[in-house]
């Protein structure tokens, strides 16, 4: 949770969050404030339900068989599992970065351009040039294509289509980005990148990091949550969770004892 201070703060609240694959509980009473302009890793050992909860903050769950969401997940105080909630804006508002870089098949230029023309953001092909160009600086990458836009996505680097996939995340105007271990398949170059991606990218998104490295937890993140077998155990900035956790399972999954 967060400094009662910090409530005007909040992008994101959930409340009583309960998953279920078919009879199996996946998520337990999930209550978590997540901060504005802020990056909050979820950390914890494999099958602990972090990408499960990543997935209910874009109803990326929808489209999974037999997976049903209780509770609530508020985004600026509007509850995005509620009847009259909007899919398509709720996944233009919250986007999402997956733990393999996808990219289109398509240009570097298609691949970014793509939202934006659905969206009809643009009127102009000077507009589309324009935002696909802001996009790319953004994410760190148009120094590296500029002069390559028309090439295919998938030609370039693992970590240049990872930067890729966040430019066209960007290129819709999110609000939220989601990043499910975004550097699991990157070596430690691109990965340092991303993580300097992410430190720009914080003021002027909100952040949530599935990651599988608590040094990575540390680096990037100012507020961490540790999952255990679906139940969030401990939350709270990340400097003091590491360094002063309040709960045994949280000292010992730092500490290497299980995970």
């Amino acid at each position: 949770m967060v400094d009662k201070d910090k409530k005007t703060d909040l992008r994101i609240t959930t409340q009583n969050l309960n998953v279920f694959y078919s009879e199996k509980q996946a998520l337990f009473d999930v209550n978590i404030d997540i901060l504005n302009h802020s990056v909050t890793a979820l950390i914890g050992p494999s099958g602990c339900g972090k990408s499960t909860f990543l997935r209910c903050l874009n109803r990326m769950n929808d489209v999974v068989e037999n997976c049903r969401v209780e509770g609530k997940v508020m985004l600026d105080g509007y509850n995005i599992y509620g009847k009259k909630a909007d899919v398509v804006l709720l996944r233009q508002r919250v986007g999402m970065i997956f733990q393999k870089p996808n990219p289109f098949p398509k240009s570097i230029y298609d691949n970014v351009a793509y939202g934006p023309r659905i969206h009809g953001f643009t009127k102009k092909k000077e507009e589309l040039d324009q935002l696909v160009e802001t996009s790319l600086k953004r994410a760190g990458l148009w120094d590296e294509v500029k002069d390559r836009l028309n090439e295919p996505g998938t030609s370039l680097s693992g970590g240049q289509q990872q930067r890729l996939c966040i430019a066209r995340a960007i290129a819709v105007k999110p609000e939220v980005i989601l990043m499910d271990e975004p550097c699991s398949a990157l070596d430690p170059v691109a990965t340092a990148k991303i993580e300097r991606l992410i430190e720009e990218l914080k003021e002027r998104f909100t952040i949530v990091i599935v990651t599988h490295s608590m040094q990575q937890a540390t680096r990037v993140s100012n507020h961490t949550a540790f999952f255990h077998l679906g139940k969030i155990i401990e939350s709270g900035r990340t400097q003091e969770l590491f360094s002063n956790p309040k709960e045994k399972k949280t000292r010992d999954y730092i500490a290497g004892k299980f995970g």
